[in-house]
């Protein structure tokens, strides 16, 4: 079975070479690929015969593999059989681990985003953190699946994880490992009227978990829902199919998303069945910097489709797709190749660039002389895809919306401005005019 993922960047803490079927040169003109591979296998006995030390096969041919991959883009890589199977389990939306989503820059592990609920978030791990050492060993320079597999281990046991982080010398978070079980959404009702559903990622529950929560604001405001406010920030991600029948709930038909292959026949447009959930009630949209792909396609559909209104700050900019391709039945691990760009409704990429709100509000006050970007983008990675079009990402700059010198911090600035859009008529209004 092939699974389509459109997560962020890597899947950390969850997460094939058996018999390749080479192509003839004369069918893609190609015959020096044949040439190539004999090159690879030269070095290989080299390597075998002549290292100061005896390798380990199996590992160097993965690494191999994988460095083949991350030449093409950060999220093709490689799996192992072990690895495999660990990202299926995570995928059901349990599994063992910290509850990180990580990448590598420069050789060093960076944090995407700490899931909600989880180790990692509960420590106060932050996107945009550098971790350093495990246990007091260094992991900078290693392969990041070695990095996270050193990060693996049994529920209970402990872990001290030294982390580098902007403004701060190098510091030490001692976590103790779970078993994560993922709930991807919640849902709370604020001000007996305004519904708040919060997704944290897009697992095989997303959607009927999502049901479950339209059902329960809807019942807690017994027929006086004024508006919703759909949280998508620090989402990095997740299943195509999951983003998908999220955006189906709310939207009463109509284009959703479309994904673009290698060839001009390799297009495939998804399209919500008639019937909105919420009956057209107004909703906002939150996003950030760490919203990445699959929600990504969430917010630039319900953006696009006139739907909702998108506040925050300007999303990841992940715009394309990951296909993962069990090798010999799954026995030799599987491939999670990118295979196409995705197309929000009006047809454009957020590749690189991301997806701007309607309505910029930004989480904490920004200082104009430490001006900079907060976290990691796509645009960031090495590898990643240009953007086709030639959109880039939006220049740094002071959101004009950013909370008083004397807010609270432990409050939520950018939830608060959008049940107050909701409340004031400013997302029915700003709606209505666009449609207009």
């Amino acid at each position: 079975m092939r699974l389509t993922w459109i997560a962020a960047p890597v899947v950390g803490l969850a997460a094939c070479v058996g018999a390749l079927a080479w192509s003839s040169p004369d069918s893609h003109g190609n015959g020096d690929a044949y040439r190539q591979l004999e090159l690879f296998a030269d070095v290989l006995s080299r390597v075998e015969q002549d290292y100061v030390t005896p390798i380990d096969e199996k590992k160097a041919i993965g690494a191999a593999i994988n460095g083949m991959l991350g030449s093409l883009d950060p999220h093709s890589s490689y799996m192992d059989a072990d690895e495999y199977r660990d990202m299926q389990v995570q995928t059901r939306g349990e599994y063992g681990g910290l509850g990180l989503e990580v990448t590598s820059e420069d050789g060093v592990v960076k944090v995407v985003s700490p899931i909600d609920d989880t180790p990692a978030a509960k420590a106060g791990i932050q996107a945009g953190d550098y971790l350093t050492a495990i246990n007091g060993q260094s992991i900078v320079g290693l392969p990041l699946n070695d990095a996270v597999n050193r990060m693996r281990g049994d529920a209970g046991s402990r872990i001290v994880v030294t982390v580098a982080r902007d403004g701060r010398d190098p510091f030490d978070v001692t976590l103790t490992r779970e078993v994560i079980d993922v709930h991807s959404v919640t849902s709370r009702v604020e001000g007996g009227d305004i519904g708040i559903i919060r997704i944290s990622t897009f697992n095989e529950r997303t959607s009927a978990l999502l049901a479950d929560a339209i059902r329960s604001v809807k019942a807690q405001t017994n027929g006086h829902l004024r508006g919703v406010v759909l949280d998508l920030r620090n989402n990095p991600g997740g299943l195509l199919d999951q983003a998908i029948e999220v955006s189906d709930a709310f939207l009463d038909g109509g284009e959703i998303v479309s994904t673009r292959g290698r060839h001009p026949e390799d297009i495939q447009r998804y399209s919500a069945r008639r019937g909105d959930d919420l009956a057209g009630v107004p909703m906002a949209v939150l996003i950030n910097g760490a919203s990445a792909s699959a929600a990504e396609i969430v917010a630039g559909a319900l953006k696009d489709r006139n739907r909702a209104l998108l506040v925050g700050t300007t999303s990841f900019g992940k715009g394309s797709v990951q296909t993962v391709i069990p090798l010999d039945g799954g026995r030799n691990g599987a491939l999670r190749l990118t295979t196409a760009r995705y197309y929000t409704p009006s047809g454009h990429s957020i590749q690189g660039a991301g997806i701007d709100p309607d309505m910029e509000v930004a989480a904490t006050r920004v200082d104009p002389s430490r001006l900079q970007r907060m976290g990691l983008t796509e645009a960031d990675l090495p590898n990643a895809l240009s953007n086709e079009e030639g959109v880039h990402r939006s220049a740094l700059h002071v959101p004009a919306d950013q909370p008083p010198a004397t807010w609270n911090q432990a409050d939520d600035y950018q939830l608060k401005r959008a049940e107050d859009f909701l409340r004031q008529g400013t997302v029915a209004q700003r709606l209505a005019s666009r449609a207009g």
